[in-house]
């Protein structure tokens, strides 16, 4: 067990050395640097400010001083706010896209999974036929869609919610309906299809002829063994909403990490682009890690492979 544990913090560790690797060259390799604007500095100035944060050091220098930093977890000073760090730009955002995020994991979990056992328990009946046109629209739509049209008629037309910031709940609304609903949709259908065909095994076949109780059937047979592919979906989708969707956060204009690195991007913030996407990756890779430990919680398969190895 510690053996595996042990190669796969070994594994994240190689993986995000690549991504800041490629992340680092890959935001050098871009024409211009961070101090080019429409607006010109005096040549000087712009000198001064490339000898200042380093930008005139050999390309390899900058790559070495950059990695002692992120070793330190220091993701460097932000190019456009003077006197800021990328980790206050973070930690600045982090809450109020963690608690959005939150609370869209909330309604995933609450209303996907509940759907999708209501689908299969119906199959082919009028809530089968509901639930999955519902799933259906909210996976095609695609979110900015979703929020640019509820944000024109419940907040501009209906005047029901603000139509931006955060001063009292009502402003959670449309950013949280807006953030959950892919995956919302995406969880009621993987729940449906993935409830469909443990109830058609042999050993829920087994059980029923025993003359167990449907609910006995359901809860202690099916639903443990059709959430496996839900928790496999689970890092991912808990990594994006607790991190936040950059174009739900800018549309809103919530204060969060997502519009931080929109605006990095449009002012070439260098560091602030590298530093959330190294940050979206580390947590990423946490969260597949979790999702491996709930493995071996529901599939004692699991258990059983790795005490054989």
């Amino acid at each position: 067990m510690l053996a595996y544990f042990a190669k796969r913090i070994g594994m994240m560790v190689v993986t995000l050395f690549l991504i800041i690797t490629l992340t680092f060259f890959l935001m050098h390799a871009i024409p211009g640097g961070p101090f080019t604007s429409e607006k010109m500095l005096a040549p000087e100035i712009e000198e001064a400010l490339n000898a200042k944060y380093g930008l005139n050091d050999p390309l390899w220098v900058q790559y070495l001083n950059y990695l002692k930093g992120i070793i330190t977890l220091d993701l460097g000073p932000s190019f456009k706010y003077p006197g800021i760090r990328v980790n206050d730009l973070i930690l600045d955002g982090l809450p109020v896209t963690a608690k959005t995020g939150f609370l869209a994991l909330l309604c995933v979990a609450a209303l996907g999974i509940p759907l999708g056992i209501l689908a299969a328990l119906n199959q082919n009946k009028w809530q089968d036929t509901a639930v999955m046109m519902l799933a259906t629209v909210g996976v095609a739509i695609p979110s900015y869609v979703v929020a640019t049209v509820a944000l024109y008629i419940f907040a501009l037309q209906l005047n029901l919610v603000p139509t931006f910031g955060l001063d009292d709940w009502r402003g959670y609304i449309l950013p949280v309906a807006a953030l959950s609903g892919f995956w919302l949709s995406f969880i009621a259908r993987l729940s449906r299809s993935s409830l469909l065909e443990v109830l058609g095994q042999d050993y829920i076949v087994t059980a029923k002829a025993k003359g167990l109780h449907p609910l006995s059937i359901l809860f202690k047979h099916g639903l443990r063994n059709a959430l496996i592919p839900i928790v496999t979906v689970l890092g991912p989708v808990v990594a994006n909403l607790l991190t936040g969707s950059f174009v739900i956060e800018q549309i809103f204009a919530l204060p969060g990490i997502g519009r931080h690195f929109v605006l990095s991007i449009s002012n070439r913030d260098y560091t602030t682009i590298m530093g959330i996407t190294i940050f979206y990756a580390a947590f990423l890779m946490v969260m597949i890690l979790i999702v491996d430990i709930l493995y071996m919680l529901l599939d004692p398969r699991i258990k059983l492979a790795d005490r054989n190895k």
